[in-house]
C-alpha cells in the first residue's frame, strides 16, 4: 500500500521507539553520512520539557502536555518541511506517539486532537521503531535529561508505541540487542534501505540513499 505524499517532502520518516532504543542516536548518525540532503526534526517532547514546560502526573496535566507536544512536534515537521523541500525528513518521533502517553484510550487521544490515526499515519513514508533496551532488561540511562522512566515503565511505553505504529504500512523493527553497536548499525541499513525504496517508489532521482 502507498501512502499518499503532500508536495511540501520528498520523503519523511519516522523513528521511534521506547526510552532508551537509540533513535535519537541512529538519526543523528544517519545525518551524519548523507550530509545535507537529510534534516532531523528534534522531539518535540525533550526540547519542551527540557525547556521547563511543567510535568506533573495527574490526568488532566499529562493531557495537556501531550496536546502540546502534538502540536508542536506537527508544526516542527512543517516548518522544517518548507524550508527544506527537497530533503529528506528524518524525524525523531511523531505525532502519533503522544497517544501512548495520554492517560485514557489511544482513540481518545486521536479524537482530542482532532484527527485520525489514518490521517497521521499519511504524514509519514516510513517509520522505524528501535525497541528499547529495557525490553532486554538492560539500563537505559543516556544522554537524554528529561528521561525519568523506570525499566519497567520504559518496556510498556516501548510496547504501547509498537502497537500504536505497527500499523502503519512501511513499519520496520529494529530490535533490541546486547550490542548496541549493532543494533545501530542494523538500524541504519534499514534507514538507507527505506530511503532507496522511497526514492525508487517516487523520489526524484537525485536524491541518494
Amino acid at each position: 500500500m502507498d501512502l499518499p505524499t503532500t508536495p511540501h517532502h520528498r520523503c519523511r520518516i519516522v523513528v521511534t521507539g521506547g526510552p532508551g532504543g537509540g533513535k535519537t542516536t541512529a538519526a543523528d548518525m544517519f545525518r551524519r553520512e548523507i550530509g545535507d540532503r537529510v534534516v532531523i526534526v528534534p522531539e518535540a517532547a525533550t526540547m519542551m520539557f527540557s525547556g521547563g514546560f511543567p510535568r506533573y502526573e495527574q490526568s488532566h496535566a499529562r493531557k495537556a502536555a501531550q496536546r502540546a507536544i502534538f502540536h508542536v512536534q506537527r508544526n516542527l515537521e512543517d516548518v522544517q518541511a518548507a524550508r527544506y523541500p527537497d530533503r529528506i525528513l528524518l524525524c525523531d518521533r511523531g505525532t502519533i506517539d503522544g497517544a501512548a502517553y495520554w492517560p485514557d484510550a489511544s482513540e481518545d487521544f486521536f479524537q482530542a486532537m482532532g484527527t485520525s490515526r489514518e490521517q497521521e499515519f499519511a504524514r509519514y513514508d516510513g517509520v522505524i521503531f528501535f525497541e528499547s533496551a529495557a525490553v532486554g532488561g538492560m539500563g537505559i540511562e543516556g544522554g537524554n535529561p528529561v528521561r525519568r522512566e523506570t525499566l519497567g515503565q520504559a518496556a510498556a511505553l516501548d510496547a504501547s508505541l509498537r502497537a500504536i505504529w505497527s500499523d502503519h504500512p512501511n513499519f520496520v523493527v529494529v530490535h533490541h540487542a546486547i550490542s548496541f553497536l549493532k543494533k545501530i548499525s542494523y538500524g541504519l541499513a534499514i534507514l538507507e534501505e527505506m530511503v532507496g525504496d522511497l526514492r525508487d517508489r517516487g523520489m526524484p532521482s537525485d536524491v541518494e540513499p
